[in-house]
Parts: structure tokens; C-alpha cells; sequence
């Protein structure tokens, strides 16, 4: 790598604001000094960069004359990842570093510090392709023509501005490609073409054999295995509040088991936790180490770990018809410095040799040491990982799908039933009924459950026990909806389906948020208090605080 390339590259990693990681299409001293780079950013791990990065470089090689250089940003997960982009794009707007041209915003080429998005969930890249919005008086040197797409005099206008741009595709190229673009509910591709899906990505349950075998519990199927009482203090789970993909499979629990149902074995699940962790990675190693019995993974992260652990003792499982399949994108960043090279990779994920790096079996290993060629003779499959995605072309499952590590096809197993979109009510509620306040939620959970097994427990005090454990408080608000810590609010909201857009809307307001995740924290810690005094006393409560709780 020549000196500028070095010092573009810790450039570009100040501005993220995070660490970088490098990989190379070769090793690096066979790099010509002129060859082209190109800069990921990508919560992918270290396997996928890899394989990506060779067989990219040499299929460039191949097409274009050249291998290519890949230098990959890794500042954390999707989120994070989202965040720090949303920072620098607004960064180069309040300076004015863009020019308006026939009534567009256009980003110089270089104007920002990556070529492509690469890996997460489709949510986060749709919130790319939507973009920042930043105040016209916030603009320092606002360029010329700007006007014309924006009333600079209204002291309130805002410029919404992108961080994506379209893939380039002939819509008979991607008809030809992917089929129908759909699976579930889900797109395979964004219609505008903002982010396209290279690898689809399902969201099930991680389980260790041996640990099952010792408590006598039967191995999970469906979500609701988690809730079982054998399991209390056995299930690791992640902060849905750091990891947008757990937070996705939540939502997703909801949507398939309805609204009463779907809290229910949320709250059930996390009655049974061990520990709530910020990395979507943890849960899957502990349950390979024996540490945990079960969790939610990602499917690559649960086949990755029953891959590792060997001889059977750790599974994975998409509960059939209830599992969210999701598309891992890639997103064309704007301003980027090297647009021609970044579309040249999408292209790349999407061929057959692309596709093929994320099911086959290594060409270094017995398994797929004669793995077939594609049409223009390049052995199909990884080199050294197998990273066990699932691909996102149909015809790589009529194809070679005798070939997969894993004899699933996603398409077949998806979920119908389109998620509700509650993520925002799953990250505040979870964290005041479960996270924050856990011993709390599990020594309630404990009372239930052995409240539960004794056939001598008065049936209405546990009865009674579990309205107040699953129930959750009314959201006291002002007369203009926001939510208030007032000993006199105009009204109060119950939590359900169809009063859950007001509730979220009474968080909106400035400080509103804080405020209720410290007035619901409170109540269910008072809940969670009068479960555990009912069974102690195996009574009624002489009062009952669930029904209207006090600010």
C-alpha cells in the first residue's frame, strides 16, 4: 500500500470516528501500487471480509484487469454503523460541501469516507436510503441553486438529503436475477434499488443438547420453548436496545403470536434470562460453551457454533412459518470515492461465484475440495471459512443446493405475517420490565413459576399473581398527548394494539422518553414486589396497584 493509500485510509478512519480493520484481495505485497481500493464499511465479521475481499479482487482481476485492494471500516454493529454515517453526512451538508444541480443534491465523489454499506438487516439500510435531514440555517455556506429545492427564507426549512444512491440495475436485470422480489413479507431488494439483498438472514433459537439432556426439558421448536419454568436462569438474551436484530426477531414474535400472546412470551423469556448482553454474538457462544441453554441467534451464528462445538451438542432451529427472514444488503454510499468500483462489488455478490461463498463448503477442506466450476471455470465456494448464509438468488437453491452446509431453503420457511413495526415499544418496555430492573424480574418470575407447580396454591391468588406479573401500566398524559409525571394528567392510556401509536407519540416530545422509562420502571417494580408478597403470604393483595397506577 502506497504512503497517500495509508494515510487516506487512517483518514478516512478518524472521520468514522472508530478502529479499521484491512483485508486484501491478495496478500499484499503481490498488490500493485496502482491497484484500485475500494472502502467497506460492514459489521461483518472477519470470515465474510475475507472471502469477500479474495474473491472479489480476483474476479475483478478477471473482468477489469486488475485485483483490487479492500480496505474495511468496522466500527460495531448496524446501528453504530448507521450513526457514524448519519454524523458525517450531516457534517458535509452544514458545510455546504455539496452542489445543487437540476434540482438535486449532489455529493462530490470523495465527499465521504466509504464506497459501500455492506451486511446488516434491511432496516437500517432503508433508514440509509432515507437519510439525514438538517436545518437550512445550520448549512455555514449554502451553495448556489439551493433555493430552488428549498425555502431558505423559512426559518424551519430543512433539507433531507440521502445517504444512499440507486444500485444502477436494469429492472430486467434484476427480474432475471432474483424472480419475484419478495420472501415472506419482506423485499428482497429495495424497488428504488437504495440497498439490494446479496445473503438472506433468518432469526431462531441456538439450543445446547447437553444442557436439555440435564435439565429433562425437550429441545425448542417455536419461541414459546423458551418460557418453560425448567429453564429459569438458562436463556441468554441481548439488549434489544443495542442490537437491532434481536430487536427485529422480537418484533417479529409479536407480530406472528399477536399482540397479548407475543408480550407474554417475551416477558415468560425474559423471566428465564441469565443475563441481557449488548453483543447479538455473546449468546450463541455461551450456549456452545454449555454457559447458557439456550438463545436467539442469527442463523449463521447458531449453525456456526453447532459447526464448532461438533458431536451434536449445540442446534439451531427456525421455527417453520414463525421465523423472520430478513435481506443482508449492500448500500451505495453517496459521495463515494470510488462509485464505479462500489457498484462493481454489488455486482460481484450477486454472481454465481459471489453467492456461492456464503453456503458452499471451503476448497481447502475434504468436503469441498472438488466443488464444481461456474460458466467461466472458477471453482465455486470460499477458500478457507465457511461463513453458513443463506443465498439470496432462488437459483442457487434449484442449482446446487445438494451443495449447502445447511439443507434449508428460507423461502419455504418465512414467515407471512408482516411485522408490526413495535421495535420502538419493545426497546423502551423491555428495558423497564426486564433489563433494568432483572433480579426484580426474575425473582417474580421464580414466585409465578413455583406458585404454578404447587397443586395446594390458592387458584384466585395465582390467578391473580399472573395478571399483575404480565400486566403493564397505563401511560399517564397531558392534554396534548405528551406523557406527564403530573399528579393530574388530562387521561391515562392503556398499553394495547390499538392505543400503541399514542403511547409511542406521548415519548416524542423532548425529555418525554426519560421521563416515562423512569415512571414504568417504577410501577413494574411494584408489580414484580406484590407478586412475591402474594406468594409468600398465599393471600389476596389488599390492594391492587395494576389497575391504575399512581405517577
Amino acid at each position: 500500500m502506497t504512503p497517500g493509500r495509508i494515510i487516506l485510509a487512517l483518514a478516512l478512519a478518524v472521520i468514522l470516528g472508530v478502529p479499521f480493520a484491512m483485508s486484501f484481495g491478495r496478500a499484499e505485497h503481490d498488490l500493485p501500487d496502482d491497484a484500485p481500493t475500494l472502502i467497506v464499511v460492514t459489521p461483518h465479521v472477519q470470515q465474510i471480509r475475507s472471502e469477500f475481499a479474495l474473491a472479489f479482487s480476483e474476479w475483478h482481476q478477471r473482468e477489469h484487469g486488475s485485483p483490487v485492494r479492500v480496505v474495511y471500516l468496522t466500527p460495531g454493529g448496524t446501528s453504530e454503523i448507521r450513526k457514524q454515517l448519519e454524523a458525517q453526512y450531516k457534517s458535509v451538508i452544514k458545510n455546504g460541501d455539496f452542489e445543487v444541480t437540476d434540482g438535486a443534491v449532489v455529493l462530490p465523489v470523495g465527499s465521504v469516507g466509504a464506497d459501500l454499506f455492506f451486511g446488516g438487516g434491511s432496516y437500517d439500510h432503508g433508514l440509509v436510503a432515507r437519510g439525514i435531514s438538517v436545518a437550512v440555517s445550520d448549512i455555514a455556506d449554502p451553495p448556489q441553486g439551493l433555493d430552488t429545492i428549498v425555502d431558505v427564507d423559512d426559518p424551519g426549512a430543512s433539507l433531507d438529503v440521502s445517504m444512499s444512491e440507486p444500485a444502477g440495475f436494469d429492472q430486467s436485470e434484476l427480474d432475471e436475477l432474483f424472480g419475484e422480489n419478495t420472501i415472506g413479507t419482506q423485499f428482497l431488494y429495495d424497488p428504488d434499488q437504495y440497498w439490494i439483498g446479496t445473503a438472506l438472514s433468518s432469526f431462531g433459537i441456538v439450543y445446547n443438547t447437553d444442557v436439555y439432556e440435564r435439565l429433562g426439558v425437550p429441545l425448542p421448536t417455536g419461541f414459546e420453548d423458551l418460557t418453560r419454568p425448567e429453564l429459569r436462569g438458562w436463556v441468554a438474551l441481548a439488549d434489544p436496545r443495542q442490537s437491532g436484530s434481536i430487536t427485529t426477531t422480537f418484533d417479529s414474535i409479536l407480530g406472528n403470536h399477536g399482540w397479548d400472546d407475543g408480550w407474554r412470551i417475551l416477558r415468560g423469556m425474559c423471566g428465564n434470562t441469565r443475563y441481557f448482553t449488548n453483543a447479538s454474538t455473546k449468546p450463541p457462544t455461551d450456549v456452545s460453551q454449555g454457559e447458557a441453554a439456550a438463545g436467539l441467534a442469527i442463523d449463521f451464528y447458531g449453525r456456526g457454533q453447532a459447526q464448532t462445538a461438533g458431536r451434536g451438542r449445540v442446534g439451531y432451529v427456525d421455527p417453520a412459518g414463525a421465523v423472520y427472514i430478513d435481506a443482508d444488503p449492500i448500500s451505495v454510499l453517496r459521495g463515494a470515492p470510488h462509485p464505479e468500483l462500489a457498484r462493481r462489488f454489488l455486482r460481484f455478490a450477486l454472481t454465481e461465484k459471489g453467492q456461492s461463498l456464503w453456503q458452499f463448503h471451503a476448497t481447502d477442506s475434504p468436503e469441498g475440495a472438488d466443488n464444481p466450476a461456474d460458466a467461466d471455470g472458477v471453482q465455486l465456494g470460499p477458500v478457507h471459512s465457511e461463513l453458513r448464509r443463506m443465498p439470496v438468488r432462488r437459483v442457487m437453491y434449484d442449482k446446487h443446493f445438494d451443495l449447502f452446509m445447511d439443507k434449508v431453503v428460507p423461502f419455504e420457511i418465512a414467515s407471512d405475517v408482516q411485522n408490526p413495526g413495535w421495535r420502538t415499544g419493545v426497546q423502551v418496555m423491555m428495558g423497564c420490565y426486564a433489563i433494568d430492573i432483572a433480579h426484580e424480574c426474575r425473582d417474580a418470575w421464580d414466585a409465578l413459576c413455583d406458585a404454578q407447580q404447587d397443586p395446594d396454591f390458592p387458584a384466585d391468588v395465582l390467578a391473580r399473581m399472573e395478571s399483575v406479573y404480565y400486566a403493564f401500566p397505563d401511560t399517564p398524559v397531558d392534554g396534548n398527548g405528551a406523557f406527564t409525571d403530573s399528579e393530574s394528567p388530562a387521561h391515562r392510556i392503556p398499553w394495547t394494539e390499538a392505543t400503541y401509536g399514542a403511547v409511542r407519540n406521548s415519548w416524542r416530545p423532548t425529555g418525554a422518553q426519560a421521563k416515562a422509562e423512569i415512571y414504568y420502571t417504577r410501577e413494574f417494580r411494584r408489580n414484580y414486589r406484590l407478586v412475591r408478597r402474594m406468594a409468600d403470604e398465599r393471600v389476596m393483595p389488599i390492594r391492587d396497584r395494576t389497575e391504575a397506577p399512581t405517577p
